[in-house]
């Protein structure tokens, strides 16, 4: 059986660049076609911006890598037009389960209230994400965006200058070089081009190693993550059990420092450890094995010049709490708009500092709480052993100790508080729609509130009217009895309300009244122009 994953999908061509007499010149080059790159790439062509994808490879991802895919992302690729595909492949949960021993101490749903168009998480394999991106590329490309994709170009070197990149790329047919005016590495947490660069990270590695299993198999377990705590299968360790599309199961097992990799590795040592979880008549298919370590670390900063870093190759996080490739594409979220604007004339190139000041804003959240993840669950002293064996003993039978319990906390959206784009906030509004944060989705009459925001700056006026137009802001007028879910996250016990939302669907200010002068000042701070 040929996988995805074992398939060319952006084979080799020969570009024009190839034969050029000088180096083109691009606007934007994007080096990685793994999540964070496709997704920045696709994002900047929505908005108009040519850019090229160069990638060393020409497939996607091999094996199924990052599966859990977070409701803020979702809501993202559903901007971009290539949400709904990822949610009817994915296999979509909301509920949680956390053993100790063998037992199950309690449950949790991470999807709070009802009027969510998009569930907490879906499960997809990262193959089949960026396989639909790719797909998505291919149709945007028919619709004429500016958009290509070069496989088996890999850049192995790169010139900084005062208001551009160069780059030389190698390919089957020989190298050849182009200039970038600006240059995203998306190039994974081995990063050539920020090690090309001379730069690098800081943080904590941690000495254990995890083995990950994605097997394919017929099973009855629901579709919930399940995580246990020393369980009788794997002593003294962790293990997780996630279900996958196409009856893959993901099993993620903890194995401690000292081992012989090579010989874990073994299958008949992998199915030793499977068959002791699953049961000794267990009926499985290995698809794709590994064993890892990691660190949870990143970049000083994420801008060198005219090269700024996304995803993994600007910041890295333990896997627990699935907040590596949620972060990237969220970091690509916050730098898409913002390349574009200063592209296009309508910001100053410091706009794109605000860029480092929130997205490392986010990895340091990240870092934080996977390092609080990581060391409940791999206790490094005997009395932090103690604890957390306590701590498991009492969630199960009281409420006020499940929150100290920390499987992974999954990964949320960071809110931006102070970040220098943020403009004034009326008292008594709701605190999930302050200045900083995301918009929170909410049913209308007819459909749902993020797509009635779209992709640029917008003033969403709940219940107030807006007597005029305004400069470089479209007016998205909405009545306040639409839903309860909307009167309940956006206006709390207001009547009525105004916010200026970012294109990235970040809220950058919000009134109780209208006020001409006040939301075109918050306009322009949001722009980085004051």
């Amino acid at each position: 059986m040929t996988r995805i994953f074992e398939t060319p999908i952006y084979p080799y061509q020969r570009s024009a660049d190839q034969d050029a007499p000088a180096p083109v010149r691009h606007k934007v080059v994007v080096v990685g076609a793994g999540p964070v790159g496709l997704v920045t790439a696709i994002d900047l062509a929505h908005q108009g911006v040519p850019v090229v994808v160069v990638d060393e490879n020409d497939k996607v991802s091999f094996g199924s890598r990052a599966i859990c895919f977070a409701k803020r992302p979702l809501e993202i690729l559903d901007r971009l037009g290539c949400g709904q595909q990822m949610v009817d492949k994915g296999v979509t949960w909301n509920l949680g389960k956390v053993f100790f021993h063998d037992r199950e101490i309690y449950s949790f749903n991470l999807l709070a209230g009802q009027g969510h168009r998009r569930p907490a998480f879906i499960n997809l394999q990262q193959y089949h994400f960026e396989k639909f991106l790719v797909d998505h590329i291919r149709y945007m490309q028919t619709q004429g965006a500016p958009i290509e994709i070069r496989g088996r170009n890999k850049v192995s070197a790169v010139g900084l200058h005062d208001d551009h990149v160069t780059l030389e790329i190698d390919t089957p047919e020989g190298s050849y070089n182009i200039d970038a005016d600006w240059l995203v590495a998306c190039d994974g947490a081995n990063s050539p081009i920020r090690k090309m660069l001379g730069l690098g990270f800081s943080g904590q590695v941690f000495e254990d190693n995890f083995l990950i299993a994605d097997v394919v198999m017929e099973a009855e377990f629901p579709t919930e993550r399940w995580f246990w705590f020393d369980p009788p299968f794997n002593k003294g360790q962790s293990a997780l059990l996630h279900k996958q599309p196409d009856n893959v199961w993901r099993i993620d097992m903890q194995l401690g420092w000292d081992i012989d990799r090579e010989e874990e590795l073994k299958p008949e040592n992998i199915r030793r450890r499977l068959h002791a979880m699953l049961g000794r008549d267990a009926k499985f298919e290995l698809e794709w094995t590994s064993i890892y370590t990691f660190q949870c670390a990143r970049m000083e900063r994420f801008r060198k010049g005219h090269v700024l870093f996304a995803g993994d190759s600007a910041h890295q996080v333990s896997p627990f709490g699935a907040r590596g490739a949620n972060s990237g594409i969220q970091d690509a979220d916050n730098l898409a708009w913002k390349l574009r604007a200063v592209i296009n004339g309508d910001a100053p190139e410091a706009l794109l500092d605000s860029y480092c000041d929130e997205r490392e804003q986010a990895a340091d959240e990240n870092i934080l709480n996977s390092t609080r993840s990581t060391e409940f669950i791999t206790p490094k002293s005997e009395i932090s052993h103690i604890f957390r064996d306590a701590v498991l003993d009492l969630a199960e039978h009281h409420e006020f100790a499940r929150p100290l319990v920390n499987s992974g906390r999954l990964s949320v959206p960071t809110i931006h508080d102070g970040s220098p784009l943020n403009g004034p906030d009326a008292p008594g509004l709701p605190q999930e729609t302050r200045p900083g944060a995301p918009a929170v989705d909410a049913p209308l009459r007819k459909g749902w509130l993020l797509d009635r925001l779209g992709d640029g700056f917008r003033l969403l006026a709940i219940g107030i009217n807006v007597p005029d137009e305004l400069a470089g802001i479209e007016v998205v007028q909405v009545a306040a009895d639409e839903s309860d879910a909307l009167a309940e996250r956006w206006l709390g016990g207001a009547g009525g309300a105004l916010y200026l939302i970012r294109p990235d669907q970040h809220v950058a200010a919000r009134w109780l009244e209208y006020d001409r002068d006040a939301i075109t000042a918050a306009h322009e701070r949001a722009l980085g122009r004051q």
